[in-house]
């Protein structure tokens, strides 16, 4: 028995072993007539073991350049489409920069801080003020994710400004809503730490080592 460890690595796995045998297979056919008529026929067995891809655009090109790929580019045959290069496939992608911007508070991300900037750019002064709690109360959601525990509305008020510039201020924290009522709406935070009555006995009727013995 021949271990798949024993062999040499598929080039594309998801193919199998059987369908790089077939290509393997192709390369040894001399006669270049009967070499595209084989191919033809392991182009279709290849787009049959993907039938939902089959309304993809260019899916039989995919299947052609795929052919070329595991036979390592030495296949000579004639694709209905222009053969890759090995190059063109080796050539990495150019380095994307990664965004180098300072956040003042991790939990609150970069999309808090841009909606604070939109909201103090408010010019109208009345809808400035509607806003002012509609930011406070995101803040304090994501703040409470973050945290898990508890938050003064206070200190959502003071970074509010802070990360305003001082343009926006929350002049009355108790219109917040309540802690309570965000921690019911997030996920694995209604709870209490060690979930409710976990790994803890009940009292009474089927309490275990609490029950009450008959005489």
């Amino acid at each position: 028995m021949q271990y798949n460890s024993q062999r040499p690595d598929l080039i594309i796995p998801e193919y199998g072993r059987n369908i790089q045998s077939m290509v393997d297979q192709l390369k040894t056919i001399e006669d270049k007539e009967e070499r595209n008529k084989a191919a033809l026929s392991v182009i279709k067995v290849m787009g049959q073991l993907f039938p939902y891809l089959r309304d993809m655009e260019d899916f039989r090109h995919k299947l052609w350049d795929h052919l070329q790929i595991m036979s390592n580019f030495e296949l000579d045959v004639d694709s209905p489409y222009p053969t890759p290069s090995k190059e063109s496939l080796e050539t990495k992608p150019n380095k994307m920069d990664y965004p180098q911007s300072d956040i003042r508070y991790g939990h609150y991300g970069k999309t808090i801080e841009r909606i604070i900037k939109t909201v103090a750019a408010e010019k109208d002064d009345e809808k400035r003020e509607a806003q002012v709690v509609s930011v406070g109360n995101l803040m304090k959601r994501y703040y409470l994710v973050w945290n898990r525990d508890t938050v003064k509305d206070e200190v959502i008020g003071k970074q509010l400004e802070e990360l305003s510039g001082g343009k926006l201020i929350l002049k009355d924290p108790s219109k917040l809503e309540a802690t309570a009522a965000i921690l019911s709406s997030i996920p694995n935070t209604s709870k209490s730490k060690g979930g409710s009555g976990s790994g803890k006995r009940k009292k009474g009727k089927g309490g275990g080592s609490n029950r009450k013995r008959r005489r």
